[in-house]
């Protein structure tokens, strides 16, 4: 019982720092392309981990360098490029919904690829948070058919997020959270190192508006990435992964009331989409089989 309460603990901590995270991305892409604040990201985060490299060599085994590579690549790597770039185009409210498809496909492939056991009831948590989500979304999609190639940048990402939770899940939980996000970033931080620093980064970065900017991406990639990314493996590892993945359903919640204090108005499928949401939620942790 204790465990669960520290579960859901974190998957709120997580919802309200990813929730949030948008607004630091959009004053980094105030002055920096979408692909340099995904680099500068992955980059700070590599560089704020680096101390702990060290210690998670001595824990490293071959059976886990391969996972380990999923999880930096296809976990955070790929993801951030794929959603700083569809970002560009569609609307956020729209990509909150397609983001809420990584629990769905969490779920599908632990089914069908990992032999992860699900209840009835877990999926039926999963349906119900991507319903509520769509709920909270809905109202704010100006142009719900004009869609792009960009949309299928993001249904990707949520695969390769789903992907990345289950390998977590079955083949690196002996591993420490922190040892995991140490050596994971290893594969990603230093090829964003040479792709930044062969932009105009440093052009930019020699700006009074350049120099804020950065600020903002190095708070992104320390509180929205590096430690977001220790506790969400932690969560992995001690709850389900389609629990950990349900954290998409909470961040538009955290939207709505960032919304809230920017006197924006709140209304009653708001609150309808939120009370679903997090039934799901509950429902998803039930009688889970880890």
């Amino acid at each position: 019982m204790i465990r669960d309460y520290k579960n859901y603990l974190i998957l709120f901590s997580l919802a309200l720092i990813w929730g949030s995270s948008f607004i630091l991305m959009k004053r980094g892409l105030e002055e920096y392309s979408d692909f340099q604040v995904a680099a500068l990201r992955l980059f700070i985060a590599f560089l704020s981990l680096t101390p702990f490299i060290y210690q998670a060599f001595k824990k490293l085994k071959k059976k886990y360098i391969f996972p380990l590579f999923i999880s930096g690549v296809i976990g955070n790597g790929v993801p951030a490029f794929l959603f700083t770039k569809a970002q560009t185009s569609l609307e956020s409210s729209f990509v909150g919904i397609l983001n809420s498809l990584t629990p769905v496909f969490t779920l599908l492939l632990g089914f069908f690829f990992f032999k992860a056991r699900i209840s009835n009831i877990n999926v039926f948590g999963v349906l119900l948070g991507f319903f509520g989500a769509a709920i909270l979304y809905y109202s704010e999609i100006s142009d719900f058919y004009n869609l792009n190639v960009d949309v299928l940048l993001v249904i990707i990402a949520c695969l390769f997020y789903g992907f990345s939770i289950n390998i977590i899940k079955k083949y690196l939980k002996e591993l420490d959270s922190l040892h995991i996000a140490a050596l994971s970033f290893l594969y990603v931080g230093p090829f964003a190192a040479y792709y930044i620093f062969n932009t105009d980064f440093i052009n930019i970065v020699n700006t009074d508006s350049g120099f804020y900017s950065l600020i903002y991406i190095i708070i992104l990639a320390i509180l929205g990435t590096s430690i977001s990314v220790v506790l969400f493996n932690k969560l992995i590892k001690e709850s389900s992964a389609i629990f950990a993945s349900s954290v998409t359903y909470l961040i538009p919640i955290v939207a709505i009331f960032w919304g809230w204090i920017e006197n924006e108005s709140i209304r009653n499928e708001h609150f309808l989409g939120v009370i679903i949401i997090l039934f799901g939620v509950y429902l998803v942790n039930k009688k889970v089989s880890t």
